[in-house]
């Protein structure tokens, strides 16, 4: 599926290892708010990946600046 932004990769088109690092580079990233209460990495990256399951959010290949990121699908629209 092509979108403005770039390419939406299916989860499934990744391995296990690069989907959990992609996952853990979304949830590290500066300005990443997750609310009062502390979370573990490996709550963040479960939350994640239950986003993505769900299809609330998407990875997205951008080839102009050739790089991949998890994008809430909402903004997708």
């Amino acid at each position: 599926m092509a979108e403005e932004n770039g390419v939406v990769v299916p989860q499934t088109h990744l391995t296990p290892a690069a989907l959990r690092g992609l996952a853990e580079e979304f949830v590290t990233r500066d300005g990443t708010d997750y609310g009062h209460v502390e979370k573990t990495l490996d709550q963040k990256v479960a939350a994640v990946m239950r986003q993505l399951e769900r299809g609330e959010a998407a990875i997205v290949y951008d080839s102009e600046i050739q790089s991949t990121s998890i994008v809430l699908t909402h903004s997708l629209r």
